[in-house]
């Protein structure tokens, strides 16, 4: 089973209320192989909302309360971040999801990119909170380019 970012498939949750529809993941959805989430709106985030980032560290640090994710108002949304990560976390445990496909350059999701913490537009190798919580409990993280580039009717 597969767990997709709920944007990947067309549905309006990103920060800033758009979305994104790849018909190979959609058709995982339809066929049943897959189920979708946004870690984002289940740790109780609005949509739309100011863009976050972690900043002072790594996802890994924001588990271990070293870090945080902060949006560009400066607000504190660390908590929400992590009643996210966790919520997910349970959700495909529940539905014994063994792959996770999550958006890039995410704070939530980003497999290999993320942004810098600074809102510079800046990419900088990293995880997201969700992407290093999943993958930390066994479960393959990979982006949507990963999984498209490798599928083999894509």
């Amino acid at each position: 089973m597969y767990l997709i970012s709920a944007c990947l498939v067309g549905q309006t949750v990103r920060y800033d209320a758009k979305s994104y529809t790849y018909p190979i993941l959609q058709q995982l959805v339809d066929s049943g192989q897959a189920i979708i989430a946004c870690p984002e709106m289940l740790g109780g985030l609005a949509c739309p909302r100011a863009p976050a980032e972690i900043h002072g560290g790594t996802a890994l640090d924001v588990l271990q309360s070293r870090a945080h994710i902060l949006d560009n108002t400066g607000l504190d949304v660390t908590q929400a971040f992590l009643n996210g990560a966790y919520q997910t976390l349970r959700l495909a445990q529940k539905h014994h999801v063994s792959v996770a496909i999550l958006k890039e350059k995410s704070p939530s999701c980003g497999r290999h990119w993320i942004y810098d913490g600074q809102f510079t537009g800046q990419l900088i190798t990293g995880m997201g909170l969700t992407a290093t919580l999943l993958q930390q409990e066994g479960i393959q993280v990979c982006s949507e380019h990963d999984f498209i580039s490798a599928w083999p009717e894509a």
